[in-house]
């Protein structure tokens, strides 16, 4: 599907509205713990800034359910990105009423404003055809650069396009390009690597992925290792997946494709630091102890399908990485798929997951990795093959 880019919209001197994601983590203080989403924005920001447009940047924070939570305001937004853009950034403390008109009505080119988190409206998420006219009326144009939020047909991702000359943000076009390279047109061997805990959040992906090699760690691995036979003593399984989990693993031989799963596991009683773990072959899991990372067996045995793939894709840590003692496959994992790619990038390497990403982070390799993804749900649904709403409100009649 080819979507209207910022690129093509005419801004110049406009009131822009900008649907962004600023749902980052925050401390008991308050404060940022990760701005990567913020910064994903920057050169969609900047691009807009540079044509003298004046920004209403619209985001949410957290779930507070269409009511005002007072600990999910966007002021510590409002304060990083003043900091990241070096500019001012006004902040109003809500998205509509005479404050924010106010607010608006006095912005001049190149001025910057962050309207109040938008799902402390209940109209935002039930796409209320008013509150999103009402979005609508601050701005000349619109553009979404929020991918991670794409798969939702909200107010503000779907309904205001409705209302005004809509694009595509930067950010947006390259979590397209990126993802959808791994659905077509992309170079061969193709490597897929899933971890995570639930089988259920990466099922649709395994069987949409035109993978030529499937690995899989972490707490979906057991419980495809689970459905084979295999005692995994009390780790995570999920037992009412196991049929699912034949079941797919029938659906990747009929298509030739290789599934790879771990061989050994560091395993341990419990999950925390300096507890007694050992590595075991899968299978012979002590009884009340758990699989919580993928052994060097493992690690050995995942290299090939890496290191000899030209593309690859990875969703989700293969080890309870939070806790040091576990954090180690995923960490070795990470620097595999970076490992001989060459300065020219001769392996396209996507990394999604905010898990995925943290590790990324941690083992030193975020920089080297063609395109890592922020976008989170709205990704997977995209590489299951979903139409994403808020994608679709911006196709391009051409």
């Amino acid at each position: 599907m080819k979507v209207k880019t910022v690129e093509d919209l005419p801004v110049e001197g406009r009131r822009v509205l900008v649907r962004v994601d600023y749902n980052v983590p925050l401390d008991d203080a308050g404060a940022i713990g990760d701005d990567t989403r913020i910064r994903a924005t920057v050169p969609t920001l900047r691009y807009l800034l540079s044509r003298r447009a004046s920004l209403i940047l619209v985001s949410h924070l957290g779930r507070p359910k269409g009511k005002v939570v007072e600990g999910l305001r966007l002021d510590p937004v409002a304060r990083r990105l003043s900091q990241i853009l070096e500019r001012p950034v006004a902040k109003v403390n809500d998205c509509l009423g005479p404050d924010a008109e106010a607010a608006v009505r006095s912005l001049g080119p190149g001025d910057v404003l962050l309207l109040e988190n938008v799902r402390f409206h209940p109209e935002e998420e039930a796409n209320d055809p008013e509150f999103a006219r009402d979005l609508a009326a601050w701005a000349e144009a619109y553009v979404n650069d929020a991918f991670s939020t794409a798969h939702r047909a909200h107010a503000s991702t779907v309904g205001v396009a409705a209302y005004l000359p809509s694009a595509a943000g930067l950010l947006m076009v390259k979590e397209l390009d990126a993802l959808g390279r791994l659905l077509e047109g992309l170079e061969r061997p193709f490597t897929a690597v899933l971890g995570g805990a639930k089988v259920a959040d990466k099922m649709g992906m395994i069987r949409n992925l035109p993978a030529d090699v499937v690995i899989l760690g972490g707490g979906l691995a057991n419980t495809f290792l689970r459905a084979q036979g295999k005692d995994m003593g009390g780790s995570r399984v999920e037992t009412d997946k196991l049929d699912q989990a034949r079941e797919i693993m029938a659906h990747l031989r009929s298509r030739g494709v290789r599934l790879v799963l771990p061989v050994d596991a560091v395993a341990a009683p419990e999950i925390r630091e300096k507890v007694s773990c050992r590595t075991v072959p899968v299978g012979r899991i002590p009884a009340g102890w758990q699989a919580l990372d993928i052994g060097a067996r493992t690690l050995e045995l995942i290299r090939p399908g890496i290191l000899n793939a030209r593309t690859v894709f990875w969703n989700g840590p293969v080890g309870v990485y939070e806790v040091p003692a576990f954090a180690c496959g995923s960490i070795m994992l990470a620097r595999t798929i970076v490992e001989d790619s060459g300065a020219d990038g001769g392996r396209f390497t996507v990394i999604g997951g905010g898990d995925a990403m943290a590790v990324s982070v941690r083992a030193g390799i975020a920089d080297q990795v063609s395109h890592l993804s922020t976008g989170g749900g709205a990704s997977l649904e995209f590489l299951e093959g979903r139409t994403l709403p808020g994608v679709e409100a911006l196709a391009s009649e051409a």
